[in-house]
This record gives C-alpha cells, sequence and structure tokens, in this order.
C-alpha cells in the first residue's frame, strides 16, 4: 500500500494518490491530471477510481479530464447530483483498491453531499480518513457554503455536529487524518499548519471535538468569526457540479505567445484584463498602464479569485520568462479559463516597441516614518480585518484588499495615499488596482507593516489574534 499527500501551497489543498497491487485511487485532484496518470505509469498501476469529498468551492477539481483519460470511476458521496457521469456512493459502501479497502462514510454538514473516505488495510485495520473539509488539522469546514432556501448555515452546522461525533470521532485514536486543506485555505478560519495528524490528537487539541460540546455549543463556535466567502467560491463549485472545458485546451488557448503589436490589439479588442504576474518589485519599476498585479510569488490564485469577479473574464499575461505555463495553469485551478496569451519578450518586448510603461513609488519603510513625522499622510493598511484588528499604526485608514472592489468609495482620487500591508505584496495588488481605476497618487511602503514595526512610529498596542 502506498499513500502519497500531493499538497499544493497556492491553495493549501492536499490531493491524494493511493496504490495498493497495480490499481490506484486518486482523492480531490487538481484540475491539471497529467501528474497522477505519470505517476500510475510510473508504478505499471491503472487509476481504477476518482473520489471526490465534496463540491469543492475553493478550487476547480480535476475529476472530469482524469475519469476521460483513464476510464477511471468518478464517485461522489450520496446525494451527489452532477451534469456528467458519476457513481453516487451509499453510506459505508466499500470499494476495492487491490488488497484495501475505501469506505464511503456520508458526512454532511459542510455540504450535502460531503462525505469522509475511510481506508481500511489489507488486515481489515482502519488506517486513515480522507475527511475533505469535513474535519480539518484544528478545525472543521465551514458550513455556510451550501445553503438551499430550506437551510440555514445552522442548520448544516448542525448537520456537522452529527457527522463528526457518529462516523468519525468513534474511529480508533491511532487512524491517520488527511485534510483537504491546510493553513491559509478560506475553507475554515483556524486550519493548522500541519498537513497530517493523528485523530487521537485531533480529539485533544481541535476544539471542534471537545467531548464535553453541546450540539448548541458546537453550532456558535463553528459559526462565529467566519468571514464572508471569496466571491469565486460559489462559481467553482457550479463548474464542479455543472462541468467544465478540458484542461488541455484551456491550456493550448491561454498560453500562445503574442507579440507587443498583437497583444495590445486583443487587449482592446475583447477587452482584456492585462494581469501581470512578476515579483512585485519588477512590476513597481515598470509595468503597462493599467494593468493589475497579482505575482505568483504569492498566494496568486486565492487573490485573483477574490479580486476578478467575472471568472469569464479575457485575460491577457504579462508572465517572468518561461512562466507562461504556469501562470494559465494556476488560473485554471481556480475556473479562470479565458486567458488568451502573453506577451511574448515580456515588459522589456514591450518598451522596446515604443509603448509606454507606468512605474509605481515605493518607499521604505524609515523613509516614510520620516514623512509620517513631518506631515500628516493618508495611510491605508490593505491587511485582513484580523491582522488590523490585531495591531495597527494609529492614523491608518483600514482598506482590506479582499473587499476593495466595494470600498472604491472610501478613498478620494485627489489625495495622495501610501498603502502598505504585512510584507509588500499584498500592497502592490492593491495599488494596481486602484492605479487602474484612475488613482494615480499613490505610494507602496516597501517590507509592509514588518518593517514599519521597526520604525518608531505609534501603533496600537499588539492583541493576539487567536483572541479576536
Amino acid at each position: 500500500m502506498n499513500i502519497e499527500q500531493l499538497y499544493t501551497g497556492c491553495l493549501a489543498q492536499g490531493a491524494y494518490y493511493i496504490e495498493s497491487e497495480g490499481e490506484v485511487a486518486i482523492i480531490d485532484p487538481l484540475r491539471e491530471t497529467q501528474q497522477y496518470i505519470d505517476k500510475a505509469n510510473a508504478e505499471n498501476a491503472k487509476i481504477k477510481y476518482v473520489f471526490e469529498t465534496h463540491f469543492h468551492a475553493d478550487f476547480v477539481s480535476g475529476h472530469i479530464d482524469l475519469a476521460q483519460k483513464t476510464g477511471a470511476k468518478i464517485v461522489f458521496g450520496p446525494t451527489a447530483q452532477t451534469d456528467y457521469d458519476i457513481y453516487s456512493a451509499k453510506d459505508n459502501e466499500e470499494f476495492k483498491i487491490g488488497k484495501i479497502t475505501i469506505k464511503a462514510l456520508h458526512t454532511p454538514g459542510h455540504t450535502l453531499e460531503s462525505t469522509t473516505y475511510l481506508l481500511i488495510d489489507e488486515n481489515g485495520k482502519d488506517h486513515a480518513i480522507f475527511s475533505g473539509d469535513t474535519l480539518f488539522l484544528g478545525d472543521v469546514g465551514r458550513p455556510d457554503l451550501a445553503i438551499k432556501s430550506d437551510l440555514t448555515k445552522e442548520d448544516l452546522a448542525a448537520m456537522l455536529f452529527d457527522s463528526l461525533r457518529t462516523k468519525i470521532m468513534p474511529l480508533a485514536n491511532d487512524v491517520i487524518v488527511y485534510p483537504a486543506h491546510g493553513a491559509g485555505s478560506a475553507c475554515g478560519k483556524n486550519l493548522s499548519k500541519e498537513t497530517v495528524d493523528t485523530l487521537g490528537n485531533q480529539k485533544k487539541t481541535n476544539y471542534a471535538l471537545r467531548e464535553d460540546m453541546t450540539k448548541a455549543e458546537f453550532v456558535e463556535e463553528v459559526l462565529d468569526g467566519i468571514a464572508p466567502p471569496p466571491q469565486y467560491f460559489a462559481k467553482n463549485a457550479m463548474m464542479n457540479k455543472m462541468g467544465y472545458d478540458a484542461f488541455d485546451s484551456v491550456l493550448s488557448k491561454g498560453d500562445n505567445p503574442l507579440n507587443s503589436e498583437d497583444f495590445e490589439a486583443l487587449a482592446n479588442h475583447e477587452s482584456a484584463l492585462v494581469l501581470d504576474v512578476r515579483p512585485q518589485s519588477e512590476f513597481i519599476k515598470g509595468h503597462i498602464p493599467n494593468s493589475i498585479f497579482i505575482g505568483l510569488n504569492g498566494g496568486f490564485a486565492p487573490w485573483v479569485g477574490a479580486l476578478i469577479t467575472d471568472i469569464k473574464q479575457p485575460i491577457l499575461l504579462v508572465v517572468p520568462e518561461g512562466k507562461s505555463t504556469e501562470a494559465v495553469t494556476r488560473l485554471s485551478r481556480v475556473g479562470y479559463d479565458n486567458t488568451l496569451g502573453y506577451l511574448e519578450g515580456g515588459i522589456e518586448a514591450w518598451k522596446a516597441s515604443g509603448r509606454d510603461i507606468e512605474t509605481l513609488e515605493s518607499i521604505s519603510a524609515e523613509t516614510f516614518a520620516a514623512k509620517a513625522k513631518a506631515e500628516k499622510l493618508n495611510i491605508l493598511d490593505v491587511r485582513k480585518d484580523g491582522e488590523y484588528q490585531s495591531m495597527h499604526l494609529e492614523d491608518a485608514q483600514h482598506f482590506a484588499l479582499d473587499y476593495i472592489n466595494n470600498q472604491m468609495n472610501e478613498v478620494d482620487r485627489d489625495k495622495t495615499y501610501h498603502i502598505h500591508c504585512a510584507g509588500g505584496y499584498r500592497s502592490v495588488i492593491a495599488a494596481s488596482i486602484l492605479k487602474a481605476r484612475g488613482f494615480h497618487n499613490l505610494v507602496d511602503i516597501a517590507g509592509g507593516f514588518g518593517a514599519i514595526k521597526k520604525t518608531d512610529l505609534k501603533t496600537t498596542n499588539f492583541v493576539c489574534p487567536s483572541t479576536l
């Protein structure tokens, strides 16, 4: 028996490759599926099943493509309904993979079809659970993503309480927990940085598994402090339910080099968004007017999903040399399939063609501190709510990047704003969006709040984020 966790940091997502006696099961695969096929081929094995723990909202799964390429059967839990062929497992139904068994445990709560897959080894011993978004390490899945007219988030939270206590907590303490996500995912609020644990340790450390917890207490604690889901979640869930274009065709269309003239013409003709995915230091030094920065070197895909509201938006890319395939692939993971090409030769080719570029003013935290002492500055703190509440500059205006599309009326085009985040990535995203919408008096603070804290500017007293 071989179990491999294939973890993708940008999405904080774990897919799983399970092999026994030449038969393979894949659980919650990513959009690009060739990696699973190559791995199976290398082991002279055949992919027999693709198990989905639920209709994912935070990424587009590769189950449809993988099934079409390999003949594997797609398995969802009870109640799942799709526009393509699947096998909807019954509660406690078993599936054989070589000498091992995968048992489907219906665990509704995160969503109605949510299912945990229990792996039983060749000796009949419960070995591991693949818990999807039902049970994370340190947390459980948010119960507000699958609401119907007759179901509230409280109803779903109550279902999740029952699922955990009737299906998962009775399992032995040495059962290994393989969740679908870790820290950084918006599918929960208190996820651990670890990606594997034992169920026994989770019973001791996970607030949601307290033995003395009542259902009412569980519902209240699970729902407390949940931020609104990113706008792309519902769209990704629908793609996973209804189907999507083959990844190979998305990649073929998007990984398309364009010279500067064709790039500009296509941008104008298709009303395409120019997305610059280079490091922020390069964007600061020179970029195409009205382009948006979201760098590959940060939380790229989730920020694209949070900030680009039209999932069908035509996109043209400015990429580092050799990174076009990666950029198109990572966009497709969150359902942005309408990439039309990338600028061949990058920003240097654009400049060489005589076309205009713009820059973004960026200053050090020390220079910013000196200016702030000498004059009254307008400061935008674009970190998340919890980061701001934990500690911030006394004179800063909170302008969370997550909600920038709804906050434009809170800033004045005639004022100059100094923008910071925690480390310098998100502030450049925010500045690029503001610039594209006509705000030109912007100054980025390099190094963000991490650097600002080392100056003698006055901040609020630190409050531990876990207490907020």
